[in-house]
């Protein structure tokens, strides 16, 4: 251990929540079995809620937000994991309850912690990170169902942002015909090159949606949940399915249950942060077989712990594209 190291903290006083970045010790780490040296993190909606306050994410004060990290042990008493050992982080509460990755170092359980990919660099597992693993299980649940791809388009709403990005890079090498949702049309280029065969703009799905609309997708990825969920659920179509991640439009669901009964629609809830570690090491197994790592190169914007702040109100404006990781130390 270092004597002092580089964190976030996120404190809460009467006149709101403030976030600084300060020089913390081994005392002000949290409980855990596996002390960590965090290479690098990365930047998904969560945290943007977190580092701007926009929505009560961080529950115990003061904490180290972030959700994802992958590093080096230093040390553990935890028997699946020895120093040197390489790790990854996702979710498990960690920048809600427990600090998490945006600090030099983090103590964590190491029932948490899953091997790193020997195939990946930390860079790349962190270029995926909780938006590309959370995209693979969206993937994993809708062949689950059965939908192959022959049996129609794959409609990926959020497109331009992490998950719809990886969404669409993994659906189209597993040879999908995917259509890309995004409000930001000068992406277009961009998401055909990772793979999308239309790309369509978002607006006619964030209006009232219809309880049965014209049967258009064999399955869907949302990220956006709201008036944009319950429009993809009546265009799908019979025996169809969505996997839904998110609620970057809203937390609400303004549909009926006509699609399920009449046409045979599955919604899947799609849980990234409490999915027991058997299910994320097949996730992450498939990420290394499935996903074009030249193509998620493509996609990434590194910075440096000091811009975090910036780029979580960025994330909040719908101004990122594809993934952000975090250069620690």
């Amino acid at each position: 251990m270092v004597d002092t190291f580089k964190a976030y903290q996120i404190t809460k006083t009467d006149d709101g929540q403030q976030v600084t970045l300060t020089d913390l010790n081994e005392q002000d780490l949290m409980d855990g079995d596996v002390t960590v040296k965090v290479t690098y993190s990365t930047v998904n909606y969560k945290d943007g809620l977190a580092m701007t306050n926009s929505a009560p994410v961080v529950r115990k004060f003061p904490l180290t937000p972030g959700v994802d990290l992958v590093g080096t042990v230093i040390s553990s008493d935890n028997a699946r994991f020895a120093e040197g050992d390489s790790v990854v982080l996702n979710g498990f509460g960690v920048g809600e309850v427990h600090s998490g990755a945006y600090a030099e170092i983090a103590r964590l359980k190491g029932d948490w912690l899953i091997a790193k990919p020997d195939a990946l660099s930390d860079r790349q597992t962190m270029a995926i990170g909780t938006a590309g693993y959370t995209a693979m299980l969206c993937v994993m649940a809708l062949e689950d169902q059965g939908i192959e791809p022959g049996d129609g388009s794959i409609l990926v709403t959020g497109a331009a942002g992490g998950v719809g990005s990886v969404a669409v890079m993994l659906l189209s090498k597993r040879g999908y015909d995917v259509t890309a949702v995004t409000g930001r049309m000068k992406e277009a280029d961009y998401l055909k090159s990772l793979g999308a065969a239309e790309v369509i703009e978002r607006a006619p799905f964030s209006e009232k949606a219809r309880p049965l609309a014209r049967e258009r997708w064999a399955g869907a990825v949302d990220v956006a949940g709201g008036n944009t969920l319950a429009n993809v659920i009546s265009q799908i179509r019979y025996n169809g399915a969505v996997a839904a991640c998110g609620l970057a439009d809203s937390m609400s669901l303004p549909t009926t249950v006509a699609p399920f009964i009449l046409r045979n629609v599955t919604l899947y809830g799609i849980d990234s942060v409490m999915a027991p570690l058997d299910k994320r090491e097949k996730a992450w197994q498939r990420l290394v077989a499935d996903l074009d790592l030249d193509k998620l190169e493509s996609t990434v914007s590194e910075i440096t712990l000091a811009e975090v702040p910036a780029a979580a109100e960025a994330i909040m404006r719908g101004a990122i594209r594809g993934r952000t990781v975090v250069k620690i130390g």
